[in-house]
């Protein structure tokens, strides 16, 4: 993943950038000292500072006045393009995650799924609303609708202790293929924004997501969901690649 190119401090602020995203550099904990890092990466005091600095501005990393410079705290980072659950998601960032069942029942399908998931008017959805919560804070509040033919009794399923991802693995035979989504700022209504304990008019990362998955050699949609991300919880991101053609 490149987020700067060129200079020497660009790679050293890659290099840093990495190591957090491997966990190696924990969020709310100290980087090395700049001796450390002027002696891991052979390069000047100027050269670190100015990649220090790139990083403070981009978010990463924030400086304590006479205690030095930490990973960032409060904020996590995702990757836009991994199709992973929102509680593998949590995990990554080093956090304990939970989740609470807002809602779950079975339901006609609106014009707007019943296009997105290839459904007809009347056809069945299986609807579960969830908070999913990092170390006891709740960042994220998803809807799910799921054709309910293609899962036969998965609403009689108790999903307080288990993955909906994993479910539909093991028990249905599914394998995930992509996730076609849009995102846009978005203010919550009443209850969501309740749920999550936001100010008032706080805005949130509003994602709407197809899921594709194969099933029994027939890739087909799945799973429409929406989720409301905390904008002072998560930072998204998005790893481009340079392709040879251009």
């Amino acid at each position: 993943m490149n987020h700067f190119s060129g200079a020497k401090y660009s790679q050293v602020g890659n290099s840093i950038i990495q190591k957090i995203e491997d966990g190696i550099y924990k969020t709310g904990e100290a980087i090395p000292s700049e001796r450390e890092l002027i002696e891991h990466f052979n390069v000047s005091r100027i050269t670190i500072r100015k990649a220090i600095d790139e990083l403070v501005a981009k978010g990463f990393l924030t400086k304590v006045q006479g205690k030095g410079t930490y990973v960032k705290s409060g904020v996590h980072r995702q990757n836009l393009f991994s199709l992973t659950s929102c509680k593998n998601d949590i995990e990554k960032q080093g956090m304990e995650p939970s989740t609470k069942i807002i809602d779950s029942r079975v339901e006609e399908v609106n014009e707007e799924i019943a296009k997105s998931l290839n459904l007809e008017d009347k056809d069945l959805v299986f609807t579960l609303e969830r908070v999913y919560y990092a170390d006891g804070i709740p960042v994220n509040y998803t809807t799910t609708h799921l054709p309910l033919k293609l899962f036969p009794g998965i609403d009689e399923i108790d999903f307080h202790n288990k993955s909906l991802y994993e479910t539909l693995e093991s028990k249905y035979g599914v394998k995930l293929i992509e996730a076609t989504r849009t995102i846009e700022a978005a203010i919550p209504n009443n209850q969501i924004a309740s749920v999550l304990d936001l100010s008032p008019n706080m805005p949130v990362l509003l994602f709407k997501a197809t899921t594709i998955a194969e099933i029994n050699g027939v890739l087909c949609p799945i799973e429409n969901f929406i989720c409301n991300y905390r904008t002072d919880m998560f930072k998204f991101y998005i790893t481009q690649v340079n392709s040879p053609n251009n």
